[in-house]
């Protein structure tokens, strides 16, 4: 094969490696994928400033999901000053939040769960703890972010107790992309990475528009 004929092929393979980079370039394709496993169900529920919260609040946001009750002396502190950490490291990340759902809503009532987020110096404006009613709390926990077994369900509401240390991921389109042992060093480390992730991923919705939910890509 002649020299020229050797550059020609040259120069088309390197044409088509800048073709196919600027094609992928601009998408996330080329980036590591986290498998989806749920998808999150409409919500509405309340923060600890009175406000209500539903899912066009957390719309195009990367956020952390937990489960926890206020007057928890064992994993629920230790579990919030590991949340705590991460809140602190992504503050300057607007498509970042946390969200702190009650286990125990007739105790944490908007009241407790103010002065509660205010003992532990919590921006409400990157982490927001829920309240609301039982049957619709733990019906998120289970069916949404997948934090319990499902079968625990049959009992009678008032009998149920949802007690995990578990932290759900979710995309900025509402999709839930990992579960983490809020307990462990490990698990924390690889929350932080997949955080980060995330964050790089562009948002495909669903979205809002004019308060109306759309599941056309923006």
């Amino acid at each position: 094969m002649s020299k020229k004929l050797w550059f020609y092929l040259g120069f088309f393979v390197l044409l088509l490696g800048v073709f196919y980079l600027v094609l992928f370039w601009g998408t996330d394709l080329w980036r590591k994928k986290l498998p989806t496993l749920n998808d999150v169900k409409e919500f509405e529920f309340v923060n600890q400033d009175g406000d209500t919260i539903t899912n066009q609040n957390v719309a195009g946001k990367v956020h952390v999901v937990e489960f926890f009750f206020t007057t928890c002396k064992g994993i629920c502190p230790r579990m919030n000053t590991n949340l705590a950490a991460i809140a602190e490291e992504f503050s300057n990340d607007d498509d970042f939040m946390i969200l702190s759902h009650t286990v125990d809503p007739d105790k944490d009532t908007v009241g407790r769960m103010k002065y509660y987020a205010d003992s532990l110096k919590i921006n409400s404006k990157h982490w927001l703890l829920l309240t609301g009613t039982k049957e619709k709390l733990y019906e998120a926990a289970r069916k949404s972010y997948l934090l319990d077994d499902q079968n625990n369900e049959t009992a009678a509401i008032a009998e149920q107790f949802i007690h995990t240390q578990l932290f759900a991921l979710v995309d900025k389109s509402g999709k839930v992309r990992g579960i983490y042992d809020g307990l462990n060093k490990k698990e924390i480390e690889k929350l932080r990475n997949d955080i980060q992730l995330l964050l790089k991923e562009r948002y495909s919705g669903p979205r809002f528009v004019n308060g109306v939910f759309q599941n056309n890509p923006s």
